[in-house]
């Protein structure tokens, strides 16, 4: 482990501690009550960033890449900004279904009321939201790579370049079919189950976790092979 593995580490933990120590806790919750919009450009670029990082750390042996980090950072927070709103859509749309029979729903006991909803939000949101928002991050991905980070070039890459590079199969076959029913779903189960105030930070760092163990996976088959 080198100092940079630990500074990546405490930077994880000081953001964590900040959020689970009351004092700071409360200002968390001011700031993400009465900005929600700003809180999650803030909370899912800074994490979901770190989780970047952390990838091209495993892939490549170093934390930065050559160019369009920024970028990269900008469109996590403008991602950070969509969860703000599908999150309460979703959290809201369930509830509303239930409340008028459209959906299961039991009354009690609480845990197992309260249980049912987050799934069913979680499997709703997973269904008809996440394969679309996953392909337009693979295509924001895209412009950035295919620009090699540099703002002139990304203008000048074309939408067709983009998804003719993307493997579909994959993304059909293990991305789609494989990530959202065995982590996606039972994750933002738990996500839902969790104040709202804190939704969105629980799926930045997921998107942590989520990166770090497709990478080591794809790591592990090419050694093997």
């Amino acid at each position: 482990m080198k100092i940079k593995d630990i500074i990546w580490g405490m930077i994880l933990v000081l953001i964590t501690l900040f959020v689970a120590i009351p004092t700071t806790r409360n200002y968390f919750d001011y700031a993400t009550t009465n900005f929600p919009y700003l809180m999650g450009f803030i909370k899912t670029a800074i994490l979901a960033t770190m989780g970047e990082l952390l990838i091209h750390r495993i892939k490549k042996g170093t934390y930065f890449p050559e160019s369009g980090l920024i970028y990269k950072f900008i469109v996590w927070g403008f991602l950070g900004m969509i969860f703000v709103l599908i999150f309460k859509l979703f959290a809201s749309g369930v509830v509303a279904a239930q409340d008028n029979n459209l959906l299961p729903s039991i009354s009690s006991p609480l845990f197992l009321s309260s249980l049912l909803t987050a799934f069913m939000i979680s499997f709703l949101m997973n269904v008809f939201f996440a394969p679309s928002f996953m392909i337009l991050h693979r295509i924001t991905d895209g412009y950035i790579e295919l620009g090699n980070g540099k703002f002139r070039s990304i203008r000048k890459v074309k939408l067709n370049q983009i998804i003719d590079r993307i493997d579909w199969n994959y993304f059909f076959g293990f991305v789609v079919l494989r990530t959202i029913p065995f982590f996606w779903i039972p994750a933002h189960t738990i996500t839902f189950l969790l104040p709202e105030n804190y939704r969105v930070l629980m799926a930045a760092y997921l998107s942590i976790a989520l990166g770090m163990i497709l990478t080591l996976s794809k790591t592990t088959k090419r050694d093997k092979a």
